[in-house]
């Protein structure tokens, strides 16, 4: 979507039914509730459109005012083997892009049948530095890639400039019984994130406040999305009794800054690998840091993101944060998860700016719960991996002959 995004001004994103799925892929991991909260809640969308058929026609495309489709260059093929996109390619209104590499449904669904943790990593920075200390070429390669990524997943609306700010938290723990101390560091990345943090700090416009969340965001499910947008909600019903938006101090923002803003800046800390699998055990998190930051990157109602952050939110971390202020608010979701006797949020109780997000739709959908639809239909899901895996085959031949194909028109 962020290649999409890149090519125009707008972005409408199409997601199928989960009838359409089922028909021509086999049953959907989520429901279309949970794909459509997925789909709005990413930056770079303009427009959700919900039920976009499977197999893509000219008269939808027109019915959206899109002059484009927009797809990567992996073949897509309907139940009957055939091109997804045929229509649009023989009207010359199709735009392939490279395929986001690493991480598919497929992947993911792979994991949690075998149970693997082969995925897991150190801590961000210190896989990026080792990578990139490394005397092979592959692993150099490799950091560059993985740096490049994160820096364009930070990028704003529009795809093209910096939008989310980015640091990594290193501590000495034992993940259960607190900091003995805690460090914060910038990334060295491709450009546009490191020149915009240039001053090593996480800056917020003038009259913003820092609000603070954290978790796994294992799976990056509806539960954590919707949690996200009741957190900015909540924030903006505050900012409005407090006259955020009586239009005097509006034009004063779009004067200062050229645009008007929300008044909470959010700063969401991600848990790594170690600490996630400390607590929940199994092959947990079924992502990696790294991919579970894309995910949270992307995310349109998130300012900031640390890297590392420690369960326990304490008087250490939340005073050594590398911020021009300070946090005013920590918000949390109604969770049992460490069990009764434990609580990571004490310091922010003591400070009464804790505040948990009430109940909601998607309460439930986490990473756990989705483990569960796949292991509680395992057999489905296995029949579907193996027919994904051969449909996968002829899909790259017809792939492969579509590309010799325009190779010889363009010689021709």
């Amino acid at each position: 979507m962020l290649q999409a995004r890149q090519l125009g001004k707008e972005l409408y994103v199409g997601v199928h039914s989960d009838e359409e799925i089922t028909a021509h892929k086999g049953d959907p991991v989520m429901d279309m509730r949970e794909r459509l909260a997925a789909a709005e809640a990413c930056r770079w969308v303009t427009k959700v459109v919900p039920d976009a058929p499977y197999v893509t026609d000219l008269q939808f495309v027109d019915k959206q005012h899109c002059k484009y489709v927009v797809h990567g260059d992996d073949i897509t093929s309907d139940s009957s083997g055939q091109d997804c996109y045929r229509y649009v390619k023989e009207a010359g209104r199709m735009k392939i892009v490279k395929r986001t590499p690493d991480i598919s449904t497929t992947d993911l669904v792979g994991r949690m049948l075998l149970c693997t943790k082969q995925h897991h990593m150190r801590p961000l920075n210190v896989e990026l530095d080792a990578l990139h200390r490394d005397h092979s070429e592959r692993s150099r390669i490799r950091a560059e890639e993985m740096r490049e990524r994160i820096d364009a997943y930070a990028t704003d609306a529009s795809g093209l400039h910096p939008g989310v700010q980015i640091c990594f938290c290193s501590s000495l723990s034992d993940g259960l019984s607190g900091l003995s101390s805690v460090s914060f560091s910038f990334p060295f990345l491709a450009g546009q994130v490191s020149s915009q943090q240039s001053s090593r700090i996480i800056s917020k416009k003038q009259g913003q406040r820092f609000i603070y969340v954290d978790g796994s965001f294992d799976l990056f499910s509806s539960g954590h999305i919707e949690f996200l947008r009741r957190v900015v909600e909540m924030e903006r019903e505050e900012a409005r009794k407090d006259g955020w938006n009586e239009t005097n101090e509006i034009n004063k923002r779009i004067q200062a800054s050229g645009e008007d803003y929300d008044r909470a800046f959010v700063i969401a800390g991600i848990h790594d690998d170690e600490t996630v699998n400390q607590f929940k055990g199994s092959n947990y998190p079924i992502m990696n840091i790294y991919e579970r930051g894309l995910c949270v990157l992307q995310c349109k109602y998130i300012n900031a993101v640390i890297f590392g952050a420690p369960y326990d939110v304490d008087k250490g971390y939340l005073e050594n944060m590398p911020l021009d202020g300070k946090i005013e608010v920590v918000y949390h979701g109604k969770t049992n998860f460490f069990g009764s006797n434990y609580d990571g949020y004490s310091y922010p109780k003591q400070l009464n700016i804790l505040r948990v997000v009430p109940e909601h739709a998607f309460q439930n959908v986490n990473a756990a719960q989705i483990y569960r639809r796949i292991i509680d239909n395992k057999e489905r899901f296995e029949e579907r991996q193996r027919k994904k895996g051969v449909k996968a085959i002829s899909e790259a031949e017809a792939r492969r002959i579509e590309m010799e194909a325009e190779m010889a028109s363009r010689k021709g």
